[in-house]
């Protein structure tokens, strides 16, 4: 019971934390490519309830920032006019789940733009952007993931199943690819790619080279699984009785994989992640103005960025939770493995 306890909490942080990103138009206040040429790296705003003179607002409100006199890019908040928080604004277009058009924000403000994480070097909103590269980040994570999986299910399936020769083969290649460093690997495979292409043909590219790259361990897992879930009673039982392989695999032996495909999922999501956000770092990911996680890391690699606006930071700061949120799912997940099955042979021992 406290396993599922875990295991529920994490999914339910989770559910939350991607409900965000996927409905990323209502909370983002702004159009991520949208350009402030006037607010080039402005830091982010604080949100008062107490004025200047001391008196308590029940409504939120922001200052607008000046330029400090004598200075060309250091800013102050201008007391002189307080602007008020507004939710459930209307604002710019967007697609609620990339199919229903909407013009409505969480948050806003009248005649002035409000940047709680700062902006960037062309004045576009960071906490838009931040949103909104979630979806193509942990799209990307969860794509490659999916096929990751297939791949392993698929070739360890057939390694454990038939054995033979096809398993001596295909587990040295799945040795090959263990050993190799997959970021390494990821580079190469990704060198021989075209670099100027189209947004959503980077994206697809990304998707398929990090999805082929990690494959091997999974397919060992899998194959691991089958060879003992093969040699099971009701397994010979059925085979005995003139069941095919495919049925065999079907119902009695891949089912076996669940918690392994489960657990190994919570794992390459952030890892693949982490791998779109390393290609878009460097600029063999998705190209600008399509937002993505390593794109707004990027101008980190200018040494006036790291020293003077500590606020382009703030992204990295914001990914954390997802990050947690998938590692301690794997940790509840392998913890719930052993247990569940001991729990099924309780219970088959008892019927």
């Amino acid at each position: 019971m406290r396993l599922r306890r875990s295991v529920a909490k994490w999914l339910v942080v989770l559910g939350v934390l991607h409900g965000i990103v996927v409905c990323a138009g209502f909370f983002a206040p702004y159009d991520p490519a949208e350009q402030d040429r006037k607010s080039p790296y402005l830091p982010p705003m604080r949100v008062h309830v107490v004025d200047e003179e001391g008196h308590f607002h029940a409504r939120p409100f922001v200052y607008a920032f000046r330029l400090r006199q004598g200075t060309f890019d250091q800013y102050e908040e201008d007391a002189a006019r307080s602007y008020p928080l507004r939710f459930f604004v209307r604002g710019a277009r967007y697609r609620l789940l990339g199919i229903l058009p909407s013009r409505l924000h969480l948050f806003g403000a009248e005649d002035l733009r409000i940047y709680l994480l700062g902006t960037d070097a062309y004045g576009r909103d960071q906490l838009s952007r931040l949103v909104f590269g979630g979806q193509v980040s942990l799209l990307a994570g969860l794509l490659g993931a999916g096929i990751t999986l297939s791949l392993g299910l698929c070739i360890g399936a057939v390694a454990g199943y038939y054995g033979g020769w096809r398993d001596d083969v295909l587990m040295r290649v799945a040795e090959l690819f263990l050993a190799l460093p997959w970021l390494y690997l990821l580079f190469a495979v990704r060198a021989f790619l075209p670099l100027t292409v189209r947004p959503l043909a980077a994206f697809f590219l990304i998707v398929a080279v990090i999805g082929e790259v990690g494959w091997a361990r999974p397919a060992r897992l899998v194959r691991a699984v089958v060879l003992s879930a093969k040699e099971r009673d009701f397994v010979r039982a059925a085979r005995g009785f003139g069941a095919k392989d495919v049925y065999l695999l079907r119902w009695h032996i891949l089912p076996e994989t669940g918690s392994v495909l489960l657990t190994q999922a919570a794992i390459l999501v952030p890892q693949y992640v982490l791998a779109e956000m390393t290609l878009s770092f460097l600029g063999l990911g998705v190209p600008e103005p399509v937002p993505s996680w390593g794109n707004l890391l990027s101008s980190l690699q200018q040494y006036s960025v790291l020293v003077s606006y500590w606020w382009m930071y703030l992204p990295t700061l914001a990914m954390v939770p997802f990050f947690l949120g998938y590692l301690g799912l794997a940790s509840s997940l392998q913890e719930r493995g052993p247990a569940y099955k001991i729990e099924r042979r309780s219970l088959g021992s008892l019927t």
